[in-house]
């Protein structure tokens, strides 16, 4: 068996600056010793790091992750994703910050110098105000430290303590070849300005060319310059946008040599002492378009007497495994990845397509080598018993959602033996519907969208995906085979990687309590489960109000994480969770894969006891490289509906809103789910003031109010393919409210729960004059995605 002979992780950046001041106290430390420790480490700490300063082990690491959640609960500390300790959702009091560009009041639009969240960085604006009393003013290409403020839903105000030198700052650019030098236009939407590139900075790019480029030091209105550092590819390319998007968070499109090598010489195993499962009518049931298969099924009812309506139920995952051993090229290439990334016109996989397309694709009619779990269930849908296995299996049919929901229904094409299947399928998961109801996970039904692309690689339409029961009964198998695999393992005592996702933070909580309560809801102020969720989404639909209200009971939900210890699953309300039904795409379910082999005794390529050792570290750097996946699908979709509206500018669009800032609105279309930008000075034609705790705005003249979650009519103002950002002007008025009266004391009174929005288009004859059109990138920040 080949070894675990490294692993390569992306540390935090301040274990090694940590390190160095390690205490010399051991055991169980104080909520002092630990706000001490915060305050010596330099950037960012985490739960493994106090672990190990204050020589905490065994089940006294338990007990230091219950006090450090007591701390984060205090707002003593902030856990990211319970492991990091720092903010998920918003930035430190005081942060190095960069400088940008300036818009055109003047103002320092800038970034977070070390952003390491789930979403996009928040825009953090530097009044012109504020940036005259620094002597010399700041310019672009500064790095500041600056005292951050809040200002609504991922904006920030900021207040500089001191300039800190120049920041390091790269972005992507296309570059505009001139008569002499050229212009580098950025893509990265809060870079509104186009900045000078001089000949010796161009280095050998040309026109169209998609470039990295570094800011060199700028101040005042004058000329913004840059330099050229490397070329990324041509904007001409009809892949451009996603090309922009791998680009920018440095996501490796091409295998080594050695990972390509490796997989070519990958051959199919014999059966040997696996179990023989190909005599059993497992089948695939996928998206019409997939191009792997890495999980079959199979139920029929139970043949024993004593479990009378119960089910005997068959999952099935690709044995990757057994291809992929610890500390081999693809494994490390693997782990470099994390998981396969999604885009409009391609996927960037996890694993060479000789593995991912074929030998680890469980191809109908064809023997495939398998990790499979046999589940009893009973007639409630409860599960009595599992059992693990590796097999080899061969699929009956490959079936796609629609295929299988038109057998349910009594029709579609297919062999009298497949139609059984299914249909034994759909029962179970009718008797799992049972157990799922007295679980009560949380219930938050959003909708999905997917781009189609025409041959020449442009939008051709936006589609709501639909959602029939045949993708919840392989969701509902799924999880119940995830379980029996945590399970399995924490029965074993074998080191596993869980899927986490820990409950709401109380400040979240108490925000999302205090906006319901300007809707006349209420949310118990005891320990809030799932099931307190859905019944309020429950109240909300039949107030005709359920997607004002689940768009911030989904911001109060923390990002689903990897984690060698547990927490549970609040969303699916399970006290244990792990990924095992797709190592194809995703690394966790490899490592859970490799722990079930070495627990159950199923052969080569189990867990190593450097990987065991190694798990925690794993575990952090598949949920980075996770989150990078996902803010790279997320830019990727921006630009493309961005080149998709572009032609519409002018439009009128039904739309929510989904953030509520200081400095305007995010909204999202119901059309093609496209967000963007409603300035502060588009919204209406009356100063509008911001209410942080009501998540909205509200009128000083009419007390008129727009807030989150609101159903609104908007105009396409501007639409910039290469940022992905779209600008938007507000059509609809405000729902009713009373105005705050200048120098009377005492709160506004609560605004209107608006049960119907109006949208009627105002007047441009009614008050002041329609506002100057701004400029797209003056502030285009996207709203938090949980």
């Amino acid at each position: 068996m080949s070894t675990y002979s490294s692993v390569k992780v992306v540390p935090l950046a301040s274990r090694k600056k940590s390190a160095s001041k390690k205490p010399a106290k051991t055991g169980l430390p104080s909520k002092d010793d630990i706000i001490a420790f915060l305050k010596d480490a330099e950037g960012e700490v985490s739960r493994r790091d106090i672990a190990r300063a204050f020589g905490v082990k065994g089940d006294a690491r338990r007990e230091l992750r219950s006090l450090l959640k007591q701390m984060d609960a205090d707002d003593h500390i902030n856990l990211k994703g319970g492991k990091r300790i720092e903010r998920a959702d918003a930035l430190p009091p005081v942060a190095p910050i960069d400088v940008m560009s300036v818009d055109d009041d003047g103002d320092l639009i800038c970034l977070p110098a070390n952003w390491r969240g789930e979403t996009e960085p928040p825009m953090i604006r530097l009044s012109a105000r504020r940036a005259a009393k620094m002597k010399p003013a700041p310019g672009v290409g500064d790095r500041l430290l600056a005292r951050l403020k809040q200002a609504g839903d991922d904006g920030y105000e900021a207040e500089v303590i001191k300039a800190i030198g120049k920041g390091a700052h790269q972005f992507l650019a296309v570059y505009r070849k001139k008569r002499r030098g050229g212009i580098a236009d950025p893509v990265e939407r809060r870079a509104r300005a186009s900045f000078t590139i001089e000949d010796s900075d161009a280095g050998k790019a040309e026109d169209g060319d998609l470039v990295w480029v570094e800011t060199k030091n700028a101040r005042g209105y004058g000329p913004q310059k840059a330099r050229i550092r490397s070329v990324a590819g041509h904007i001409d390319d009809k892949h451009a946008y996603s090309t922009i998007a791998l680009a920018n968070h440095g996501i490796p499109t091409e295998f080594p040599d050695a990972v390509l090598e490796e997989a070519g010489k990958a051959k199919l195993p014999a059966l040997g002492e696996r179990t023989d499962l190909r005599d059993t009518p497992l089948i695939t049931i996928d998206p019409a378009d997939a191009k792997d298969h890495d999980d079959a099924v199979y139920a029929e009812p139970d043949p024993d007497p004593d479990n009378t309506g119960g089910f005997r139920v068959i999952v099935a995952i690709a044995d990757v495994s057994y291809f992929v051993s610890p500390g081999s090229a693809l494994d490390k290439e693997a782990l470099k990845r994390g998981n396969s990334t999604y885009l409009p016109d391609r996927v960037v996989p996890m694993l060479p397509e000789r593995l991912s397309n074929d030998l680890c694709s469980l191809r109908d009619n064809e023997d495939r080598p398998c990790m499979a779990v046999e589940m009893i269930i009973d007639a409630n849908g409860a599960k009595k018993r599992h059992h693990f296995m590796r097999g080899m299996m061969r699929s009956r049919a490959k079936l796609s959602y629609d295929d299988a929901q038109a057998i349910s229904e009594g029709g579609g094409k297919a062999p009298a033996d497949i139609k059984t299947v299914v249909s034994h399928l759909y029962d179970a998961y009718r008797a799992r519907m049972k157990e799922r109801a007295k679980r009560a996970p949380l219930d938050l039904d959003l909708p999905e969208r997917k781009i189609i692309l025409n041959k020449n690689g442009d939008v051709k339409e936006v589609v709501r995906r639909e959602r029939f029961d045949a993708h919840k009964v392989i969701e509902e198998f799924m999880i119940l085979a995830n379980v029996a695999a945590a399970q399995a393992l924490e029965r074993a005592s074998t080191p596993l990687i869980y899927r986490v996702h820990d409950q709401p933070d109380p400040e979240k909580l108490d925000s999302v309590r205090d906006y319901l309560a300007t809707l006349d809801y209420s949310l118990t102020k005891a320990a809030v489960r799932p099931a307190n969720f859905n019944q309020l989404l429950k109240i909300a639909g039949d107030r005709d109000e359920k997607e004002m209200v689940s768009e911030v009971v989904l911001r109060s939900q923390k990002q689903a994480v990897y984690d060698d210890e547990n927490a549970g699953h609040f969303g699916l309300n399970l006290a244990r969770y792990a990924h095992f039904t797709s190592p194809i795409r995703r690394y966790a379910d490899l490592v859970v894969h490799r722990a079930l082999v070495k627990a159950f005794k199923l052969g080569a390529h189990g867990q190593t006891e450097k990987e065991a050792a190694a798990l925690g570290d794993i575990a952090e750097q598949i949920s980075d490289l996770e989150r990078r996946s996902i803010a790279a699908e997320r830019e990727s979709n921006d630009r493309y509906l961005a080149g998709y509206l572009e032609n519409r500018v002018g439009a009128e669009f039904d739309a929510r809103i989904r953030g509520v800032t200081k400095f305007g609105l995010f909204v999202m279309l119901d059309e093609t789910g496209a967000d963007g930008f409603i300035p502060m000075r588009s919204i209406g034609f009356e100063r509008f003031r911001f209410e942080e705790k009501q998540h909205a705005v509200i009128g000083e003249t009419t007390g008129g109010v727009f807030r989150l979650g609101q159903p609104v009519r908007v105009k396409l103002a501007e639409a910039a393919p290469l940022t992905g950002g779209l600008r938007f002007e507000m059509l609809s008025d405000p729902l009713p409210g009373s105005p705050k009266r200048k120098g009377k004391a005492g709160k506004p009174s609560k605004p209107g729960r608006g049960k119907k929005s109006k949208t009627k288009k105002r007047s441009a004859s009614k008050g002041r004059k329609p506002p100057k059109k701004k400029k797209l990138s003056k502030a285009n920040a996207k709203p938090r995605k949980n």
